[in-house]
């Protein structure tokens, strides 16, 4: 089949080429393998060479991100991932251009689920009762729960926001801080805050605080309650005990969505008390209504370097892992040859 050239100029050296490049050229490398063209970047060109239906699809792809970048700055990882969705959209049928907006923010921005698992993630939370989001840091869980939580407010589909965090974290109890109750809790819950304000602003964040209308309070302020019409997140909630995870799942009311997130390898607790986290995904598996999503280093989408980290952290936990229990074998083998043989 006869070979055909496409030429996209960028026009700039700038993040949008970056984006789409990748450091060392590794985008370009990917677009290879997996659109089956040849592509180079010469300048603020890139090349794409191939049979012409092949170089038409990885055209259209790369002139979706970079009217994506209209809305807001993607990385060279989010890239990535999106070629691979935009692979798989094409020979499963699925439209590639079928990416659900979950919010446009006060800046215009828009928020769309960026990895094929924050997709599934955010189709949970639109099916599910109840919905687990477990994983690493940087992956969307809470960003995308608060923005699924505003836009259901906009959608009337409730009257009320509660964004909740055990108040317990490495170690430090609230009795022993300083300061009135709110300095006290302030500070675990600022990434709440701050999610809001990157979505609906200072000022719009304080009128709904004020009128009640959304709520942040740590974990213990739920005890005794029951919610109605509300959309819930309990954040961080590994580091929520057996006790406070029961009695925080059986606050929910009618017409209400929970949105449970947190990282099981990062739990504060004391050593010997169990993560309610960890305890909730083994007895609610397979429950109706209840949905697990599990995030990987791959759904990462904060700077490339965060993935690469996480990604050695696991590689050396996991050698850990096993240097600990070769050591246990050695050492269980070395007590049996040395013990007392029967007569």
């Amino acid at each position: 089949m006869e070979k055909v050239e496409e030429i996209i100029d960028l026009g700039d050296l700038d993040e949008r080429f970056y984006a789409i490049v990748g450091r060392g050229d590794e985008n370009l490398k990917l677009f290879s393998q997996l659109f089956g063209v040849k592509v180079l970047a010469r300048g603020t060109e890139i090349r794409i060479r191939g049979e012409e239906e092949k170089v038409q699809n990885i055209s259209k792809f790369i002139r979706e991100v970079l009217r994506e970048f209209a809305k807001g700055p993607l990385s060279s990882g989010e890239v990535r991932e999106r070629a691979k969705a935009f692979v798989k959209g094409t020979t499963e049928g699925v439209s590639p251009d079928a990416e659900e907006v979950v919010l446009i923010t006060y800046r215009k921005k828009a928020i769309v689920p960026k990895t094929e698992n924050q997709k599934v993630y955010v189709r949970a939370i639109r099916e599910k009762d109840v919905v687990f989001g477990i994983g690493p840091a940087g992956t969307g869980k809470t960003y995308l729960a608060v923005a699924m939580a505003l836009a259901f407010m906009k959608e009337n589909k409730i009257s009320k926001i509660i964004l909740t965090r055990p108040a317990v974290e490495a170690g430090e109890k609230l009795g022993f801080l300083p300061g009135t109750i709110a300095e006290k809790v302030d500070p675990y819950l600022r990434p709440l805050y701050d999610a809001l304000y990157d979505m609906v602003g200072y000022d719009k964040t304080a009128y709904m605080l004020e009128k009640n209308i959304i709520e942040i309070a740590p974990l213990a302020f739920m005890r005794g309650r029951t919610l109605n019409d509300a959309f819930i997140i309990l954040d961080e909630a590994q580091n929520s005990t057996r006790e406070q995870m029961k009695m925080f799942l059986t606050r929910i009311g009618f017409g209400s969505k929970v949105v449970i997130t947190g990282d099981i390898t990062q739990i504060d607790l004391p050593r010997k008390e169990e993560s309610g986290l960890v305890e909730a995904v083994r007895i609610l598996k397979g429950i109706e209504g209840i949905g697990f999503v599990q995030f990987g280093q791959e759904d990462v989408v904060r700077h490339p370097i965060v993935a690469r980290i996480i990604r050695a952290y696991e590689e050396y936990e996991k050698k850990q892992g096993a240097g600990q229990e070769k050591g246990k074998r050695s050492r269980k083998q070395t007590s049996e040859q040395n013990s007392p043989q029967s007569p």
